[in-house]
Order: C-alpha cells, then sequence, then structure tokens
C-alpha cells in the first residue's frame, strides 16, 4: 500500500497539525475536509477550492484513497448490497435499506470478523484486519457518488462485516468524521454502532463520544448466550449489562437491545420470561430479529406464532419491543449474512 498518509484516515485536528509543517493557516484543513466528504474529491486536482501551489504540496506529501465500488446487487425489497474492493485487494459489503422517505447504510468496520458468533456468516469468514477510518467513511462517500446506488442517506449503522469496538481507535476516528461539520455532518442521532458485547469498550465509548449503542444479547442467560456468542465467556452478561446501564444514552434515548431469534434454541415463552426477568431493571428498548437463513448453517427460523408469542411477553412487561424486518435476504444482505464474497 501506499505510504504517505491517506487524509482520509485523518480527523479534522489531525488535518490541522498536518498542514502546519507546510506553513498553513487551520482554517485550510477545514477546506480540505469539505474537498474530501462533501464535493467527494478523488484528487488534487478536482479541489479547485485550494491554490494551485497548496495542492501541489499536498499531493507531495499525502494522498487521497478510498474503497472502491466493484458491483451493486438490488434485492426484490429494494435493498441494495455493495461490494467494495480495498487498496490491498480484500473486499468487504455494505448495504443500502430503503425506508418511507430515505435510505439507511450499514456499513462494515473490518474485512471479516474475529468474534466467531455461531449464527453469523460473516464469522465464518475469519478475521482479516481492521478497515482504517477511511475504509469505514469510504463506503458512504463512494456509495453517495454511484448512480446506481442512492444518495438520500440520513441513518447509519455500523453493524455491517466485524466488530466495531474490536477496532475501537478506526472506529472513533471514522464517527468523529461522520459528524463534523466539514465532514459528511451527520448528527450523532443518526450514528448506531452495534457491539457483540465488549464491555470496557462500552464503557469508553460513552466516555468519548454520545451516539446511539445497539448491545446484539440474543439470550437470556449465560449457557446459551456462550454457545452461541464466545465473547460471553470474556464478558458475561452480568459485566456486559453492567457496562450498558453506565452507557449515558442521552435525553430519552433507550439504549438498544438486539436478539436474534433461533428455532428451539432461545425463542420459547420461557425465554421470554426469563428475557423480561433479565432486563427488569435496563432502560432499553428491544429488536427483535428472526434468524435470517444461509447456506451452511445449522440454525433455522422459529415459526411465526412462536415469534409474536415472545414479542407479546416482553410487550406485556412494558419493553419496547420492535420485530425487525429483515431486507435483502434473498442477495444476503440482511442482517449476519454478509460475507464479502465476490460470488455474492
Amino acid at each position: 500500500m501506499n505510504p504517505l498518509p491517506n487524509l482520509l484516515d485523518l480527523t479534522l485536528e489531525e488535518i490541522e497539525e498536518f498542514i502546519s509543517s507546510l506553513g498553513k493557516e487551520k482554517f485550510r484543513a477545514r477546506q480540505i475536509m469539505k474537498c474530501l466528504y462533501q464535493s467527494g474529491n478523488l484528487s488534487f486536482a478536482e479541489m479547485t477550492t485550494i491554490s494551485r501551489e497548496f495542492r501541489s504540496s499536498l499531493a507531495a506529501i499525502s494522498r487521497i484513497g478510498r474503497p472502491e465500488v466493484v458491483k451493486i446487487l438490488e434485492a426484490k425489497d429494494g435493498t441494495r448490497k455493495a461490494l467494495l474492493r480495498l487498496e490491498d485487494g480484500l473486499f468487504i459489503e455494505s448495504v443500502l435499506i430503503p425506508g418511507k422517505s430515505n435510505w439507511t447504510i450499514c456499513l462494515s468496520t473490518q474485512a471479516g470478523c474475529a468474534m466467531g458468533c455461531q449464527f453469523c456468516l460473516t464469522a465464518r469468514q475469519g478475521w482479516k484486519r481492521n478497515l482504517l477510518p477511511s475504509e469505514i467513511t469510504g463506503q458512504i462517500i463512494a456509495l453517495q457518488q454511484e448512480p446506481s446506488a442512492v444518495p438520500q442517506i440520513k441513518n447509519i449503522v455500523m453493524m455491517g462485516m466485524g466488530e466495531p469496538l474490536a477496532n475501537y481507535d478506526n472506529t472513533l476516528k471514522a464517527i468523529k468524521n461522520l459528524t463534523c461539520d466539514f465532514g459528511l455532518g451527520f448528527s450523532n442521532r443518526k450514528i448506531t454502532v452495534s457491539t457483540c458485547g465488549l464491555a470496557p469498550q462500552i464503557v469508553q465509548l460513552g466516555k468519548d463520544i454520545c451516539i446511539n449503542l445497539a448491545v446484539s444479547l440474543n439470550a437470556p442467560d449465560n449457557a446459551v448466550r456462550s454457545s452461541l456468542m464466545p465473547v460471553n465467556k470474556k464478558y458475561p452478561l452480568e459485566i456486559l449489562l453492567d457496562a450498558c446501564k453506565r452507557y449515558p444514552m442521552p435525553g430519552r434515548r433507550l439504549l438498544t437491545f438486539e436478539y436474534i431469534l433461533i428455532d428451539g434454541l432461545n425463542s420459547s415463552v420461557y425465554h421470554a420470561e426469563k428475557l423480561a426477568a433479565l432486563l427488569g431493571n435496563q432502560r432499553c428498548k428491544l429488536n427483535l430479529i428472526v434468524f435470517n437463513e444461509f447456506p451452511g448453517s445449522p440454525y433455522k427460523a422459529p415459526p411465526r406464532k412462536d415469534v409474536e408469542a415472545f414479542q407479546n411477553i416482553l410487550i406485556k412487561k412494558h419493553f419496547t419491543t420492535i420485530l425487525r424486518a429483515s431486507k435483502g435476504s434473498d442477495i444476503l444482505a440482511a442482517c449476519g449474512q454478509l460475507s464479502g464474497s465476490m460470488q455474492s
């Protein structure tokens, strides 16, 4: 890979520090950020709001690099899955999810994943490496400029390939650039990070930045959760839920627990009752997700009546409980189905 620093890997403050070596004023960093994120400039020659001399100086000591969109598949429900190539030849996937009046983008934070969750196709690919900030934010910048994609993206969820909090520093940098007024300018209310339950990083994230948090729970006890999610052996439910209680969700916003319903394993009335008891004093809402089957998986989705019974128990216990519609399953774009494969 090119040894020159990639400007898309730097925050505004880091660009300010970087250009000071050229004797340039801090406000020039804001100009650079706007060129990179708001104009989507891919070369220094395109940065026409900056003097030619300054562009030449920047080109000599830095570069601009982001993922390349290889192909986009569209599902029957309008969901679009994008395959992107990284500079070292690895592939990742992003998903564009249609809403009533705008779109949500699901970003990847790692190539592959090391968490080993049994219900996830990404986990079967193994872990290749962390994505750089430029490769996280670069997914949305590249797709916004694709004529076959969609420009009106209003929400960002870091729920794609990888565990965001296992790539903590790069994920945090990416979020700062996504929310920077001179970057992509998203409100922190429009960004959600999903984690399998890295308790110390949850606490740290709450200290570093204020965004929405979704925790993949998937079981009401340690025995079942450990069988599904190896991370539970290191951070069992008692430690995880304590970290969640310490996460500062502002105002009326609620921390989200995601629960994938798997037939015969965690989707009975008994499990719903246990879950309600477990979360009794937790300020939260619940997203129920029916397991998205994929080739080679030993798990199955539960019958509709079991799903409805599970949801009804939680509602009766006064939990805000949403049955999340899985979109894009016919192109393996739904939750837990991303693989970063050219054959997708």
